[in-house]
């Protein structure tokens, strides 16, 4: 791994004049999951928004494989290989379980990859091929929050941005997401989680950030800082800016 498969320098997202990440630097290694932390308004969804281009920087670098993407549409950073699975699910509720996911491989053109991706995607999620036909919207939370990550899957994305994937779910389905994650990496997808559920992320990742107001304030190993104070003032809310 060198380092250089992810990286962002100086990343600042803005809401006219609200500064929601402050010059953000953060790098992800191929084949480690890094989790993103922080409390409610530290600005972690608005830095993953700026990396997959729905709000654009306002300056900074986003640098994926060699090739700076931080002036690049949606469309194209997903053609690229980085895919947003976004917090609250936001599946297409009056469109078919295969229609998400016939939309989530809309920007692949490789056939070839859409069938490998598809194939995966229904052993990773065999409710999901069960269930083709039926209504997103009338799937519940679980089976929801599973087709969202899918549908980011169906991208043969080589960093899977995740926000929140735990969010709302009961016991039994957060321990299937975090389950998921393991395999996920273990069949080669890197992976950026932002993760309220901070025990459970830090169990799964390799590395981690802590924003406070938009800002690093900590970073290093998961296990260094699951013992950290940081972690706890930070979801504390202690200095967080909102």
């Amino acid at each position: 791994m060198t380092g250089e498969f992810f990286r962002v320098d100086g990343l600042v997202v803005r809401y006219g004049p609200i500064v929601a990440v402050r010059e953000v630097a953060l790098r992800v290694e191929q084949g480690e999951i890094v989790a993103l932390l922080g409390a409610n308004g530290a600005g972690k969804s608005s830095f993953l928004n700026g990396v997959a281009g729905l709000v654009p920087a306002a300056s900074g670098r986003v640098v994926f494989r060699g090739e700076e993407l931080q002036r690049l549409p949606p469309e194209q950073i997903v053609r690229h290989g980085i895919a947003l699975t976004p917090e609250g699910r936001r599946v297409f509720p009056r469109l078919s379980v295969g229609d998400n996911l016939r939309l989530g491989s809309a920007s692949q053109p490789d056939r070839g990859a859409v069938e490998a991706a598809r194939k995966r995607v229904y052993e990773l999620f065999p409710v999901l091929e069960e269930r083709l036909g039926q209504s997103a919207g009338t799937l519940s939370g679980g089976q929801q929050q599973m087709l969202a990550i899918a549908r980011s899957l169906m991208a043969s994305p080589s960093l899977l941005l995740l926000d929140e994937p735990s969010l709302g779910l009961a016991p039994i389905l957060v321990d299937h997401i975090f389950e998921l994650l393991a395999r996920l990496r273990e069949g080669g997808t890197t992976i950026l989680l932002v993760e309220q559920n901070v025990h459970r992320a830090l169990e799964v990742a390799d590395r981690a950030y802590v924003l406070v107001g938009g800002e690093v304030e900590r970073e290093g190993p998961a296990a260094e800082l699951r013992a950290s104070a940081e972690i706890e003032r930070a979801y504390l809310g202690i200095g967080v800016s909102e």
